[in-house]
């Protein structure tokens, strides 16, 4: 989309400094960027970037000097550039209307402009909101509602009943739905614990490729509104996720934990079953956080088992000085 700089300042909340009658068309590294293509940097020590670039506008900070360029000022550069990414490109289209080899159930209901892409199945009683785009091969399973706008990738798997909401980003190979892990041990064989519920999904969620969200057993399995889980997270059955939280690759989150709302979550972190991370916690990459254990309100964990960060790095000095310690004990050993 073009827009000229003017516009796009109104628009993300940016002050103009400079030319605002020019036209941009993208956004772009500054190596890369043509003059009609936004830039950003975040601190002085990228000016020599942004000065070679030629790009003619960029996104700076109030203490950033760019001369010949127009300026979009921000105290939140990194910030109001992803704002204006979102308004100058227009992500790829995954389908548009909806394709031969698609399968539509009669009793599905879709909705205006929606896309379906080849081979795709939609079931039986299945609700799909207005512009929502469904992928190639994605199967969408009976009873399943997906809110308006939504973009779902080549090969996603909603089981019967999942709930999406509005303007939710699926990426491929996700699997929404699926079986939790809940036997019980009779002490001889395991038991199959009923897996009844439902996954349900608030609106601006993005899953990314390979996740796997298990359904409810007996409750349903809930993620909030804008919450951003990265490529291979488990999210296990009856979790509840809090808005606008961050979880990111590889990180699996066992049955009935809470996450709270704003929660950043590291990579291959490891939440055991009925934990509670309450909100604006902050667990650091690799954390394993036991069974049971509450991470309270604005905490940061770092370590397995997960303790509070200035705890952590304690333990880790004296971790790191183990092999000098152990040469001073066995001197000691020797002299008695």
């Amino acid at each position: 989309m073009r827009l000229t700089a003017r516009e796009v300042a109104q628009k993300v909340g940016a002050q103009l400094e400079g030319e605002g009658s020019l036209e941009l068309e993208g956004v772009a590294a500054p190596e890369r960027a043509g003059t009609r293509q936004l830039i950003y940097l975040e601190s002085a020590k990228h000016v020599g970037r942004a000065l070679a670039s030629a790009a003619l506008c960029a996104v700076a900070n109030n203490d950033v000097a760019l001369p010949g360029k127009t300026i979009l000022r921000s105290a939140q550069p990194k910030v109001t550039f992803a704002k204006a990414a979102a308004l100058l490109v227009e992500p790829t289209p995954i389908a548009c209307g909806i394709h031969p080899t698609a399968v539509v159930a009669s009793t599905a209901h879709i909705g205006l402009d929606v896309g379906i892409g080849p081979y795709a199945v939609i079931g039986e009683g299945v609700r799909i909101g207005d512009g929502t785009q469904v992928g190639v091969h994605t199967i969408v399973g009976a009873g399943c509602w997906i809110g308006n706008r939504c973009r779902i990738h080549p090969r996603v798997t909603l089981y019967a009943g999942a709930r999406i909401g509005n303007f939710v980003e699926i990426h491929s190979g996700v699997v929404i739905g699926s079986d939790g892990f809940g036997y019980a041990f009779d002490g001889d064989r395991y038991w199959k614990f009923p897996q009844a519920g439902i996954v349900e999904i608030g609106d601006d969620v993005e899953i990314g490729a390979n996740a796997t969200i298990d359904r409810g057993s007996l409750d349903d399995t809930r993620i909030g509104n804008g919450v951003k889980l990265d490529n291979l997270v488990h999210v296990g059955h009856n979790v509840q996720i809090g808005a606008h939280t961050v979880i990111a690759a590889q990180t699996g989150i066992s049955g009935s934990s809470r996450v709270g709302h704003h929660v950043v979550c590291g990579g291959q972190v490891g939440i055991a079953d009925h934990c509670t991370l309450e909100d604006q916690s902050i667990a650091g990459a690799q954390a394993g956080i036991p069974t049971g254990k509450t991470i309270r309100t604005g905490q940061t964990v770092w370590g397995t088992p997960a303790r509070p960060l200035d705890k952590f790095k304690e333990a880790y000095a004296w971790f790191a000085r183990l092999p000098e310690l152990g040469e001073r004990i066995k001197k000691l050993e020797e002299r008695s």
